[in-house]
Order: structure tokens, then C-alpha cells, then sequence
């Protein structure tokens, strides 16, 4: 069964992101549509996956990190707007019985991602 799961790591510090908002949209034909959210836990995984079995099909998502109020709250100064705020990242599902890991390591002023495992 696949599914679609993320973890977020905060590089500047070396630790799991705890607390990160993640907004889920399916996208087609250029409409987003807000299909979940889900919070980073101590780990800086969420509890479940963000989508399986029959809610993930093939196609093109977005995950949505609200990194800036995570980072609020790590008490990292910084002018406003911030350089890093809401942080967009769509990508596309080409099997959908397949396991897609969409990890983000995150920095006050940079981010990157890949598919994992």
C-alpha cells in the first residue's frame, strides 16, 4: 500500500523540528485542493502518514511547512518578512503503491529536500 509521509530536521540546530504545521493540497488542472494537515511531533515525523491508501492517487501534491512560526519559537531574530516563511514544495506522484518520503531540512535561511525511503 503506498503512502506519503515527511520529517523535518532543523540543520541550524541539529535536532528534529518539533511543532511544524504542514498544510496538504492534491493539485489538478492548476487547483489546489486542501486535503489534510498534520504537526511535526518531538521526532519532527508526524503520527501518521500524510496520505494513504485510497486518498493517495497519483498526481501532484504540495506540502506547505509554516517553517516561520516554528522558527518564532526557536527564538531565531530575524528581520520581517523573514527570508523563510511559508515554505511550498510540490512534487509529483507518479505510482501511488509506492512509498513516497518527502523529507525538509530546514535553516533559518535555506532548505532542501529529496525522496526518500
Amino acid at each position: 500500500m503506498g503512502r506519503l509521509t515527511t520529517h523535518v530536521l532543523d540543520t541550524a540546530k541539529g535536532q528534529p523540528a518539533q511543532g511544524i504545521t504542514i498544510d496538504i493540497f492534491h493539485v489538478a488542472a492548476g487547483h489546489r485542493e486542501h486535503v489534510g494537515e498534520a504537526v511535526t511531533n518531538a521526532e519532527g515525523r508526524c503520527d501518521a502518514p500524510l496520505l494513504e491508501g485510497e486518498a493517495f492517487t497519483p498526481g501532484e501534491y504540495e506540502l506547505v511547512f509554516h517553517a516561520g512560526d516554528y522558527l518564532r519559537v526557536q527564538g531565531v531574530e530575524a528581520e520581517e518578512p523573514r527570508f523563510l516563511d511559508v515554505i511550498p514544495l510540490r512534487f509529483g506522484v507518479a505510482d501511488a503503491d509506492q512509498h513516497y518520503h518527502v523529507p525538509l531540512l530546514l535553516s533559518p535561511y535555506g532548505y532542501s529536500t529529496y525522496r526518500g525511503s
